[in-house]
């Protein structure tokens, strides 16, 4: 079985949306999106580099979008997600001229690519599907970077519905500008109060 690793930028306020650029994600009249460009560092570089390693991917459509209309033009940087495999969770799409996309329809697609044979999978932004992969209790690993920001706006990682799930904190760094860099990896459930592991 594989492990489905959810790889998120976040604010202090939990917000998820456009950390990369303006123009990002706009929905919802958001109008802060690039918020993590002045907070690079050698550490911030160190860590990227680790998590930009090649990998299998599990993306949202509108984040597979935002990818495809970048990535196969900057191998230089990220080609990691040139050469994985992208799987992409979308009721509208079912093609792509980029190399290694594979769409799926639906949560039992998902269930079924989490029981097969492979690699870990990380799944990058997408901020519905993470809330879908968290309702249905298959996120293994949580690592997030949470930045010295508040936004008040904006698409969140941790929404009302998610499963209870207790985390086990695996690895934690803070960079020069206090980025606060943690690794969780799914510990067990919480049962009435209760944590079963």
């Amino acid at each position: 079985m594989r492990k489905i690793i959810v790889m998120s930028m976040l604010t202090l306020d939990g917000v998820m949306q456009a950390p990369g650029g303006p123009d990002e994600d706009l929905s919802g009249g958001f109008q802060f999106g690039g918020w993590t460009a002045s907070y690079g560092d050698e550490d911030f570089g160190k860590i990227m580099q680790e998590e930009l390693k090649p990998a299998e991917y599990l993306l949202g459509r509108k984040t597979f979008d935002i990818f495809e209309s970048y990535w196969p033009n900057h191998n230089d940087f990220w080609p990691g997600i040139n050469a994985g495999t992208k799987y992409v969770l979308s009721t509208t799409r079912d093609h792509s001229d980029w190399n290694k996309s594979v769409f799926l329809k639906g949560l039992s697609d998902i269930q079924a690519l989490k029981q097969s044979d492979g690699g870990d999978i990380h799944v990058w932004g997408s901020s519905e599907l993470t809330q879908l992969l968290l309702q249905h209790d298959l996120v293994d690993e949580l690592r997030v970077k949470i930045y010295p920001l508040i936004l008040g706006q904006g698409k969140k990682l941790f929404e009302n519905g998610i499963a209870p799930a207790a985390l086990k904190l695996v690895n934690s760094q803070v960079t020069s500008k206090g980025v606060v860099v943690l690794n969780y990896k799914r510990e067990g459930k919480v049962v009435t109060g209760n944590i079963t592991i």
